[in-house]
């Protein structure tokens, strides 16, 4: 196998994050910063641990700021390329409309997944089975959430089905990892111009023709929803109880941690307490005030004594009122 043909990915980037609003409304999702990184930079270093040279990003919705924070990828890592959408055209169109800038053998990534499964791995056993296009599968402990994708003894995908019911039981739950590895001619299958889904019209589609499942293994995380986001900042901060940005002033009786991150410049007063939250970059947390399960977007402001609590959300610029309590909420 040349190995300029396995070297390029594309990464569906586009999605508007909706779940992580008022966040999302000023900072692509590509692009929120996950333990003081940018989401997607995670993502181009694994591909890169993996002989990618190369990574398209598709992105429509605040485009022009991704390209702003990625650029054309770092030294020594793979370049990185957009393709911008005009409209939404689904994870199959999105891919279309990116045609003329892909190779003979291709991967399309979820950009939404934090994810260490072995792609060098999945890509050799596409090209051994001679497969035109191979899903990456994982197993769950309850499929109830997804469809599932039902191979046979050697990999073929036989079936896909619908979500089981709650509690009912799955000998093999495999489903949909968000990963591919596509020969160029499955493009031939893909309508142009138009929204596509490679999960509901491309594959189903392609079930005879050589398509293939294989199992990988890894950690899965999908920050699309504010308990997910925390729960991957934590995944990535390990043993080490909290992160503090550079340019950040923590008063004395501050408690900050465990699995708290600061951005860049930010205040945190007398009797604060930061614990399991994320403060990006500038953000001012008044005296006595507790930020606790929640995200604040850059320079948002805290109120003195008030409360931030369970999954709550505040957006860029926003300020939370002295004393207020907020648990679930979206600030803007």
């Amino acid at each position: 196998m040349h190995p300029a043909r396995t070297r390029q990915a594309l990464v569906l980037a586009g999605g508007e994050g909706t779940r992580l609003r008022p966040l999302t409304t000023t900072i692509p999702k590509p692009v929120v910063p996950l333990a003081n990184r940018p989401f997607l930079a995670y993502m181009v270093d694994w591909l890169g641990s993996h002989g990618f040279d190369e990574v398209i990003v598709s992105c429509g919705f605040l485009a022009p700021a991704v390209r702003a924070v990625l650029g054309d990828g770092t030294p020594g890592g793979p370049r990185i390329r957009y393709a911008e959408e005009p409209e939404p055209r689904g994870t199959a169109g999105a891919v279309k409309f990116a045609e003329d800038m892909l190779g003979e053998r291709f991967v399309v990534l979820n950009g939404d997944i934090l994810t260490d499964f072995d792609l060098s791995r999945l890509v050799r056993e596409h090209e051994q089975a001679g497969a035109r296009a191979t899903i990456a599968l994982m197993r769950v402990e309850d499929p109830s959430a997804f469809g599932l994708v039902l191979v046979d003894a050697e990999g073929r995908v036989e079936e896909f089905r619908e979500k089981p019911a709650p509690g009912e039981r799955v000998a093999d739950p495999l489903v949909n990892a968000g990963a591919y590895v596509l020969e160029h001619d499955v493009l031939e299958r893909i309508p142009a111009g138009r929204a596509v889904s490679f999960e509901s019209e491309v594959f189903p589609a392609l079930v005879g023709e050589r398509l293939y499942g294989r199992a990988v293994e890894g950690h899965w995380v999908d920050i699309g929803t504010p308990q997910r986001y925390l729960d991957a900042t934590e995944r990535l901060l390990g043993g080490t109880p909290s992160l503090v940005g550079e340019g950040s002033e923590l008063a004395r009786s501050a408690r900050i941690g465990p699995h708290a991150v600061l951005g860049a410049g930010c205040r945190v007063g007398e009797g604060a307490v930061v614990e399991r939250a994320v403060l990006l970059d500038g953000v001012a947390v008044g005296e006595g005030a507790v930020v606790r399960d929640s995200i604040v977007g850059p320079h948002a402001s805290i109120g003195a004594r008030s409360h931030v609590e369970a999954n709550s959300i505040v957006g860029e610029g926003a300020e939370v009122a002295p004393g207020e309590t907020l648990a679930g909420a979206r600030v803007e």
